[in-house]
């Protein structure tokens, strides 16, 4: 027998790290739900500031609070802690210096139940600052069906046209058995949500909902934009996607894998750019080489937005002095 509404528990993953200024807004905005049988699980990620003070402040206050303090270990060793420890089939992630819409997860658990067939709930979402607050729109619509694992990655890779979907975990609710061992790579520092999206639906043949109202609040601070935007990142960024493009080689979406080689070429074209500002020419040459692997890809991806190609070509255009070749 199907459990009614609000028996499920719904287990929310919440990595901790260094955020004491903005944890108690995410924090309230998960405590105050709609859906209230919620068991909420605070994985304190070696915090030096006073995180791990404001976790256990908050357990003190509401049962449906867990903590849990570990080393440092980044953010998918956080996430793998409270997908061993969660008792809920339902899975949701919210990054502590974010928050959630007070109706976000009765809304995902409402669209599955109608969709028994649908493991994965996805949201639309906000793109906060301090100052501003964006809704995200897509350019052509999503399909208020079941959405196929083909589909949703494609809504996931071609993201000019579905910026609303995404691939990270955030705006997700998962529907995820015990039997399910896939966890986030722990050797992955950035991208990691990325990855684990694409090894569930793809290796899982997971179908999915969508709503399309944005009910996650995504902030985006500017210390965080920083790490965002090094050559580092966007490294670790193209060995993710070469990785998904394997993936769905690898069962039976070829003809779709050009998504995945797109951002590899976009990736290595800000990183390019990046050690060009920084002075690092191996670098940049080695992007330049990158760039000209995927280019095919990125411009098939790309047809429909000329400016961003011919970003791309003006790079392929440069030596290492910033002259043009």
């Amino acid at each position: 027998m199907r459990k009614t509404v609000q028996q499920e528990i719904i287990s929310v993953i919440v990595p901790v790290y260094n955020v004491s200024e903005y944890l108690p807004r995410c924090l309230d905005s998960i405590l105050n739900q709609t859906y209230t049988n919620l068991e909420i699980l605070l994985v304190n990620d070696g915090s030096t500031d006073n995180s791990g003070f404001v976790c256990d402040e908050y357990a003190k206050k509401d049962s449906r609070i867990r903590v849990f303090h570990k080393e440092n270990g980044g953010v998918s060793s956080a996430r793998n802690v409270g997908l061993t420890h969660r008792t809920g089939r339902y899975v949701g992630s919210v990054d502590a210096d974010d928050w959630i819409s007070p109706n976000m997860y009765s809304l995902l658990f409402q669209k599955l139940r109608e969709n028994p067939n649908a493991s994965v709930g996805v949201a639309n979402y906000f793109k906060n600052t301090h100052d501003k607050q964006i809704p995200i729109a897509n350019l052509v619509p999503i399909s208020s069906e079941i959405i196929s694992a083909k589909d949703m990655m494609i809504y996931a890779l071609n993201r000019d046209f579905f910026m609303g979907f995404c691939s990270y975990s955030w705006n997700k609710l998962f529907v995820l058995d015990k039997t399910i061992s896939i966890r986030y790579d722990e050797q992955v520092k950035f991208g990691e949500d990325v990855l684990f999206f694409a090894n569930l639906i793809i290796s899982g043949d997971c179908r999915g909902v969508y709503v399309d109202k944005p009910l996650y609040h995504y902030f985006q601070r500017p210390e965080s934009l920083a790490g965002i935007a090094s050559i580092d990142h966007r490294i670790q960024i193209i060995a993710v996607y070469k990785r998904i493009e394997k993936l769905l080689n690898e069962y039976g979406h070829s003809d779709i894998a050009f998504l995945a080689r797109g951002f590899c070429c976009y990736h290595a074209s800000m990183a390019a750019e990046k050690s060009l500002e920084e002075g690092d020419y191996k670098t940049f040459t080695l992007m330049q080489s990158e760039i000209k692997t995927y280019l095919e890809d990125y411009i098939e991806t790309n047809e429909n937005f000329p400016e961003k190609l011919e970003k791309v070509y003006h790079l392929l255009r440069m030596d290492v002095d910033g002259l043009y070749l």
